[in-house]
């Protein structure tokens, strides 16, 4: 089925998210959060919310725009995410999201979708933008254009080494414990599912459990712990991860306020995220 390619640039009917603390506690249980990162687990400290929780609110409306595309949602992996944070997230309290499909983009087997989102809270303050790449795999779209290429704010330095390295393995129940938080994706939990879409190994830890990784990775390299620093981040994709795998994350503080990554896995040695960065509040 071809895509719907009107639907780009239209707004997505507003969405309502309710938070309450046990949805923020759930989200950084599932990017990996241990018990002396108290502050996000215990509702008696907040509890204070992690900067990657931006992508939780954002998915529902995301995805029902992604089933009005036409393309197969079986087929579709993330390619992408980039979040700006504009102001902390209240550990409760009303959240409404706005997702618009910025264009389609054929490149020949894959189609890459871009869809941003703003959240606003109950008040109307912009609290969160996001976008997000989306492929659809096995499915070109032809006749439109390449992705549009948008150099990074902050770039890797070549030949010298990371300023941090953090170390974490995931659990092997790690992707049925992020699903959690909205991403229902059976690729993520059903084994069969994941053989069928070509995953032979199983089911592969979702990009934005990898994501909330490096996001935490970089609160405790570069920000003492103080997520609440950390403003904007981006990361692309590059190869699947799977729950048991272990993540190290490189950062590169390249100034007090920008900070270059890549993650690998240690067991391939592989880089999994790349392209990365994020930008810090004094």
């Amino acid at each position: 089925m071809p895509f719907d390619l009107s639907l780009a640039g239209k707004p997505g009917a507003p969405s309502t998210f309710q938070v309450t603390w046990k949805d923020t506690v759930l989200y950084a249980l599932g990017v990996g959060a241990k018990r002396e990162e108290l502050d996000y687990l215990y509702e008696g400290r907040g509890p204070r919310v992690l900067p990657g929780f931006a992508v939780v609110p954002k998915f529902q409306p995301m995805l029902d725009l992604l089933a009005k595309t036409g393309g197969s949602l079986a087929m579709i992996v993330h390619g992408g995410e980039k979040v700006v944070v504009h102001a902390p997230f209240a550990p409760s309290g009303k959240l409404v999201t706005t997702a618009t499909i910025r264009g389609f983009y054929d490149l020949r087997r894959l189609t890459q979708v871009l869809v941003d989102t703003r959240t606003e809270d109950g008040a109307g303050k912009l609290v969160a933008e996001t976008t997000s790449s989306i492929l659809f795999r096995g499915e070109g779209a032809p006749g439109q254009p390449t992705p549009p290429k948008e150099p990074p704010p902050v770039e890797r330095p070549r030949d010298v080494p990371p300023t941090f390295i953090v170390e974490e393995t995931t659990s092997a129940e790690q992707a049925l414990l992020y699903r959690l938080s909205g991403d229902l994706n059976p690729l993520h939990a059903d084994p069969d599912f994941a053989r069928n879409v070509g995953f032979e190994r199983g089911p592969i830890l979702h990009g934005l459990c990898s994501f909330g990784f490096m996001v935490r990775h970089v609160a405790k390299g570069a920000c003492g712990g103080d997520a609440s620093r950390i403003r904007a981040f981006e990361a692309q994709f590059k190869k699947p991860v799977w729950p048991g795998d272990t993540l190290v994350t490189e950062g590169w503080v390249v100034r007090p306020d920008a900070v270059a990554l890549q993650v690998k896995v240690k067991e391939r040695d592989e880089v999994v995220i790349a392209g990365a960065w994020a930008t810090l509040a004094g």
